[in-house]
């Protein structure tokens, strides 16, 4: 007996055989689902048109942050204006402990699946970022080599300056607070993407502030960290090569050489660079000498006792003041009993709580950029505790940069 295809099947066969036929003159648009929607802002992510929520989708589609469209920044969509880009560093070839932070950005994305599941409304920040009208998407990773430490470095800061060099989709508008014009920051006065880059061991600061001083000058920090990371290469790894030198311990020491921080080299009077978090033991006091020279501030993880969250928070903006300001993340400024997948972890830390509300006390500044760096997802727990808590930090960070527009009001450019 002849069996018979079905019609409908048949019909299938010809439609797959057309689009084969044309090869890649097809466009890809015509590939998405019918409800897609390229930047989230324009509708909720998760909702059908009569408002359902689909949790389902959390589980569909690749893994970008908090579901944020996916947008060849690097290569074929680089004409696309965003206002704030995720972008990830895979690069761990500087860490003196344990590897595999070159995994962190991939960790840090699967972390952040459900952020924006019910809408991403952050309730103590009374803000939802994904509605902020702000562009933000994530722009997937740069190409990094493990073979090669400084040529990686170069790469990052290439990958990440042209990125940030581009005109933002948004020009600045208003003060939040006053309402006033607000005149753009940088230095050839025009707008520019935020990028919160997803590292990849800290390292990747270095020539994420040589790509930050082409637009802004040297900047002020705010660093998380349970360690200085200003140490000199000769203590921090002994410089037997000057690619050794460059490493996850030295990276402030070497963008103050360079004048990429205010303080550059000089001894600070006033200090306009603070660290948070600060646990480590050192190899002797002069490496706090060596710290102040760099310019920064310290708050030790332990004052968090004496100071609380709301102490941290004013010590932080005393120091920074009203400046524009880089803000830096190290996962070990979380205690290592809920975030241990790091490459130095050490005990005595903030919890993912305090931290968060430490991020959102940060609420009024001017953050031109930010990094969260050192997750190791190999040494996570199975239920993910380091790279949620590292996802729902930059949610905080994300919030406050969507609060706070990036420009300066005239009357107070001084």
């Amino acid at each position: 007996m002849k069996l018979s295809i079905p019609s409908v099947l048949l019909s299938v066969i010809a439609v797959f055989a057309s689009e084969h036929h044309h090869g890649h003159d097809h466009d890809h648009g015509e590939q998405m689902p019918l409800d897609y929607v390229k930047f989230p802002y324009e509708q909720p992510l998760y909702r059908t048109s009569t408002g359902e929520v689909t949790a389902d989708a959390i589980f569909s589609g690749i893994t970008t942050f908090a579901k944020l469209p996916w947008v060849q920044c690097l290569t074929s969509q680089r004409d696309v204006p965003v206002d704030i880009a995720f972008l990830g560093a895979p690069f761990d070839t500087g860490t003196s402990y344990r590897p595999g932070a070159r995994f962190g950005p991939s960790g840090i994305r699967a972390g952040s699946r459900r952020l924006n599941l019910y809408g991403g409304y952050n309730v103590p920040l009374e803000a939802n970022p994904f509605k902020s009208g702000y562009r933000i998407v994530d722009c997937g990773d740069i190409p990094v080599t493990p073979y090669d430490s400084a040529y990686a470095v170069k790469q990052i800061e290439a990958g990440h300056k042209s990125i940030l060099q581009r005109a933002a989709f948004m020009p600045v508008t208003n003060d939040s607070e006053t309402g006033e014009p607000l005149d753009p920051i940088a230095l050839d006065g025009k707008s520019h993407p935020r990028i919160i880059t997803l590292g990849g061991d800290h390292t990747i600061t270095l020539p994420l502030l040589r790509s930050i001083n082409s637009v802004y000058g040297p900047i002020s920090v705010i660093h998380f960290d349970s360690h200085l990371d200003t140490w000199k290469p000769r203590v921090f790894g002994g410089a037997p090569s000057d690619t050794a030198a460059v490493n996850h311990g030295t990276y402030f020491w070497h963008a103050s050489q360079e004048g990429l921080i205010r303080n550059g080299s000089s001894i600070a009077i006033c200090p306009f660079e603070q660290h948070g978090a600060i646990r480590t033991t050192l190899s002797g006091l002069e490496d706090y000498e060596v710290d102040d020279e760099v310019g920064f501030q310290r708050i030790e993880a332990r004052e968090i006792d004496t100071l609380g969250v709301d102490g941290i928070v004013k010590k932080i903006h005393e120091t920074v003041g009203t400046r524009p300001v880089y803000l830096s993340i190290d996962i070990d400024s979380i205690d290592p009993a809920f975030a241990p997948a790091t490459g130095t972890p050490e005990t005595g830390g903030w919890t993912t709580r305090e931290l968060r509300a430490i991020l959102r006390g940060l609420d009024g500044l001017q953050i031109v950029s930010a990094d969260l760096v050192e997750v190791a997802p190999a040494y996570d727990t199975n239920a993910e505790l380091t790279t949620m808590a590292a996802a729902d930090v930059l949610f905080e960070v994300l919030t406050v940069m969507t609060k706070n527009p990036l420009g300066k009001v005239k009357a107070k450019m001084n």
